[in-house]
């Protein structure tokens, strides 16, 4: 028996989620799938390997759909100081020098899905669709079929891929994507510290890769150690005293007095970006449309953007009547993000390359750019602000503007 709806989410992450709560309170029928939703949260429960710095424009989304409360009632962690360095090339960014309470938050990705995830059942016109499998994939220009494994099949004008990096609403769209292996892999710690709540994020480069710390809430870090997939399988084998040995031996003297590892894990580092972000009657939006390498934590973030500005899009055009699923309408919405997703995505292949050379003169040229970016203010302030997402060209849910329903 099917079902018809207008617009048709496949992936209930915290990229999907968003969107579907983006368009809650609208003349849109809304239907989000999400097959693996996180289990519940309790305040005893461990911290989980998988976290994002949010940007504030990313906050200003999600306090904008009604899903803030759900992480500040869980956990989060909030941060004035972001610090970068190599060598004797140092800067430090303080949310004070821009007059603004924090840079931003770091937040367990399981907490931010689930605050979504809940808010998106607030919403009459959204209908959240948990535990279910999808068994096929129709695209059609005027419409797709879902056909589910429970035996219901979802009829939509709309389908939106925000399912994942080998997204299956993409591969059914015939969309294709350009993109390589980096040859370093992400080991990932979670930690208990001697230093109590910290404020700062910090990363610093080295010849073998960067290593950084992301507070979390307490006396607890996440360390993310970038190395050769080779060395992470070897750090990953090590029993927790011989990897804490090895973390206190290889990261900076700052990260003060490591009591215990409490979780660890590691993931590739990939770089993709679909050729296209649409075509008639379907969007891809977050992981589906772009992977990023996670240097400066922007996976997220531009994730989140993705969902605004569709969500303003399909919104503007059912406002002013207009068929939201066809490509003329869809069309704004890649405009709006494609172009900046992949200047973000070539800066970040810039660093890693810059990062990653061991030529002297080329090491003397980066640290000397770190010194200058300390000294002159106005680049330092303008960076800022961009990396917080407080420039004027994103889209309205980012500047904390509620849309038209």
């Amino acid at each position: 028996m099917g079902s018809d709806c207008d617009v048709l989410i496949v992936g209930g992450g915290m990229v999907g989620a968003t969107l579907a709560c983006a368009l809650g309170q609208s003349r849109l029928r809304v239907v989000l799938l999400e097959d693996a939703p996180p289990d519940p949260f309790s305040v005893d429960q461990p911290f989980d390997l998988r976290v994002s710095a949010l940007s504030v424009a990313s906050a200003n989304i999600l306090k904008t759909i009604g899903a803030w409360d759900g992480i500040t009632r869980r956990r989060l962690c909030p941060y004035r100081r972001m610090r970068v360095w190599e060598d004797l090339g140092d800067v430090e960014f303080i949310s004070d020098e821009i007059n603004q309470p924090v840079l931003g938050h770091i937040v367990e990705n399981r907490v931010i899905q689930l605050a979504v995830l809940e808010r998106g059942k607030d919403f009459e016109n959204v209908e959240v669709i948990e535990r279910v499998k999808t068994r096929s994939m129709t695209y059609g220009p005027k419409g797709s079929l879902v056909e589910l494994d429970d035996g219901r099949t979802l009829k939509a004008r709309l389908l939106v891929a925000a399912d994942g990096g080998f997204s299956k609403v993409r591969q059914a769209a015939g969309m294709g994507v350009s993109g390589w292996d980096y040859e370093q892999q992400a080991l990932v710690l979670t930690v208990e510290t001697g230093c109590g709540q910290q404020d700062i994020t910090w990363q610093r480069f080295t010849p073998d890769g960067p290593q950084a710390l992301l507070p979390l809430p307490g006396a607890h870090a996440s360390l993310v150690w970038y190395h050769t997939p080779e060395e992470v399988r070897r750090l990953k084998s090590l029993s927790n005293p011989q990897l804490l040995k090895a973390l206190l031996e290889a990261f900076p003297a700052c990260l003060g007095d490591i009591k215990s590892i409490t979780a660890r894990g590691s993931f590739p580092l990939r770089r993709q970006h679909a050729l296209r972000y649409i075509k008639e009657g379907v969007a891809l939006i977050g992981d589906a449309a772009h992977m990023i390498h996670p240097l400066a934590g922007q996976g997220v973030n531009i994730g989140l953007l993705d969902a605004a500005a569709l969500a303003e899009v399909l919104l503007d055009a059912a406002h002013q009547g207009q068929d939201f699923g066809s490509e003329a309408t869809l069309r704004r919405y890649e405009r709006m993000r494609r172009n900046n997703n992949l200047i973000m995505m070539t800066l970040m292949d810039g660093f890693y390359r810059a990062f990653g050379n061991r030529s002297v003169p080329l090491r003397v040229l980066r640290n000397l750019g770190l010194g200058l970016a300390e000294r002159i203010r106005p680049a330092k302030k303008i960076a800022m602000i961009q990396a917080m997402g407080l420039h004027r060209s994103l889209p309205r849910l980012a500047q904390g503007q509620a849309l038209i329903g």
